[in-house]
């Protein structure tokens, strides 16, 4: 299954980049044997500032068609990293092509797009900057990876 994330604005190069970078290794490594991967990252960015609608219709644009959209958002769903290695295992179990995550900018993710998902996931109830959503998320896929390859990183 190939895993995508898919968000608003451009990563400049600096420490979350080169976190990013490393988890995607990680990631493409470990998640190939288990039909996790690769992973690509997909950016957009309304240059006009014509807010969530437009940043949604850009972001459409760059999803897969038929992927299973997961938005990143402070509304969604609670998980812990085995659960969320659970939920992940079971899409691609489930025969999912491309899974792809969502990540909005400053505002959030339009309600329109936000509709459209199939699962929402939250990191907790505090906002978190989108650049570090993207390299937290980075993290967490290669976790869940190592967890079902039964790796010692996830420690309980």
């Amino acid at each position: 299954m190939r895993i995508h994330i898919c968000a608003v604005g451009r990563l400049k190069a600096g420490p979350e980049a080169e976190l990013i970078k490393d988890y995607q290794s990680r990631l493409d490594r470990t998640g190939r044997p288990l039909s996790l991967g690769p992973l690509s990252i997909h950016e957009v960015e309304d240059k006009k500032a014509r807010g969530m609608e437009a940043e949604a219709d850009l972001l459409m644009r760059v999803i897969p068609k038929g992927a299973f959209i997961v938005t990143m958002d402070e509304r969604g769903k609670l998980l812990s990293s085995p659960d969320f290695s659970q939920k992940i295992a079971s899409w691609r179990d489930a025969g999912r092509q491309d899974l792809a995550f969502i990540i909005g900018g400053a505002d959030g993710i339009a309600p329109s797009l936000r509709a459209k998902a199939d699962f929402s996931i939250s990191f907790g109830k505090m906002v978190w900057p989108h650049m570090m959503v993207r390299a937290m998320l980075c993290e967490q896929l290669y976790r869940a990876a190592s967890i079902e390859a039964r790796l010692p990183y996830h420690r309980v």
